[in-house]
């Protein structure tokens, strides 16, 4: 059994986010084992069908239950945003506990459903850390296939190739179609190709819209579901006003290496330490690594990048409250060249109280003139514990 970073509250209710696949229902399993409780999950037909059509039979439900369990598990919230009104009243008139998950805010966010005015806090669910998977972590299988869940117990390449064809197809089936997302499928699917393709680069949305066959207003549209469905987030461009970096383009990351490389098309292809996938695949590792640890220890961390006209570039800038900013430079060589950092040096120079830090798989800690070189492993460890 996989140890989660995440930690749930005991005592007052809680949303969990995260894509399908991320392990939420196995962990609230986990969570309320020995907890009585009633569970709802909206993924059943029947359940969903009872609830949609009458959702005061909820209030009922929970009004006839034993005085011992003071749980609710509302598995998929999203699909009946108006269930929450009643989740509402029960939180207030019974004093209920209300474990809400859901693999998407769309329909909560544009529907202007009641999210229980902060009485329930809300914390996100990810793919499997390095971390969390102990010694049975594996980099470059991680770089390659990613780290949901459902791939742990896959014996072998070809069986991780068709799960993850699966989930892509489900993602878009599920999450798309059957929630209505979309007016029309096939731009989004192309829409999805090109995204893949653009992984961890600087969106550039009016390009994308002529390769999709749409407006940009579409594509930024796009890029909202999948934020808002945890299929990936922004990375926003670093300037010391808040203004002027809203303006800049950001960049993009879909949540796992596994699921983007099977929205590009690319699962047949080896990932190879030393070309530019390689180097694409562990930048996007350790961005993802500290965005999850970010939000599992409630950091309130902010990451952006840095890139400048003539294309020098920090790869992550870490603003750390009450802390020097810290300056990030991936690499995924195994062994650090003499001159690797002159650039992102005088870069960093420019930025005032800032560290610069060099991670790669470089085992040597090492100082190279302003920059400090570590593992990406002790990057990790160093993370909550020095930070």
């Amino acid at each position: 059994m996989v140890q989660r970073l995440l930690k749930l509250p005991t005592s007052s209710s809680f949303f969990l986010f995260g894509a399908r696949g991320t392990g939420k229902s196995t962990l609230l399993r986990e969570r309320f084992a020995s907890i009585p409780h009633l569970l709802i999950d909206l993924l059943e037909p029947s359940e969903f069908q009872s609830l949609s059509l009458d959702p005061q039979l909820l209030i009922r439900r929970t009004d006839a239950l034993p005085t011992q369990t003071r749980w609710v598990v509302i598995d998929e919230v999203q699909r009946l945003p108006n269930l929450l009104d009643a989740v509402h009243r029960q939180i207030e008139s019974r004093s209920l506990r209300f474990a809400l998950t859901g693999s998407s805010a769309r329909k909560l966010k544009t529907q202007g459903a009641n999210l229980l005015a902060g009485r329930a806090a809300v914390y996100y669910l990810f793919p499997f850390c390095a971390k969390e998977l102990g010694s049975s972590f594996d980099l470059d299988r991680a770089l390659a296939w990613g780290t949901l869940p459902i791939l742990e117990r896959a014996e072998d390449d070809d069986v991780r190739r068709r799960l993850l064809q699966a989930y892509t197809h489900t993602y878009l089936r599920e999450e798309i179609q059957q929630e209505q997302l979309v007016r029309r499928v096939e731009p989004f699917h192309r829409f999805l190709l090109v995204a893949a393709q653009k992984n961890g680069q600087i969106v550039n949305y009016s390009a994308i819209a002529r390769d999709c066959g749409v407006n940009e207003r579409t594509v930024r549209t796009y890029f909202e579901i999948l934020e808002d469905t945890l299929i990936g987030f922004l990375l926003p461009s670093f300037h010391e006003s808040v203004r002027k970096r809203q303006r800049e383009n950001p960049k993009f990351y879909f949540f796992d290496a596994g699921v983007v490389r099977a929205l590009a098309g690319n699962l047949t292809l080896p990932v190879v330490p030393g070309t530019s996938e390689y180097g694409r695949a562990f930048e996007s590792f350790v961005i993802h690594e500290i965005h999850r640890w970010n939000h599992y220890f409630e950091k309130d961390w902010r990451l952006s990048y840095l890139r400048t006209k003539d294309d020098a570039e920090i790869d992550l800038i870490v603003e750390r409250p009450g802390k020097p900013r810290l300056l990030l430079e991936i690499k995924s060589t195994d062994r650090l060249p003499p001159g690797e950092l002159n650039s992102a040096a005088r870069l960093a120079a420019d930025i005032s109280n800032s560290e610069l830090l060099c991670v790669s798989r470089d085992p040597r800690a090492q100082q190279i003139g302003s920059a400090r070189a570590i593992h990406w492993s002790q990057l990790l460890g160093e993370l909550v514990e020095s930070w």
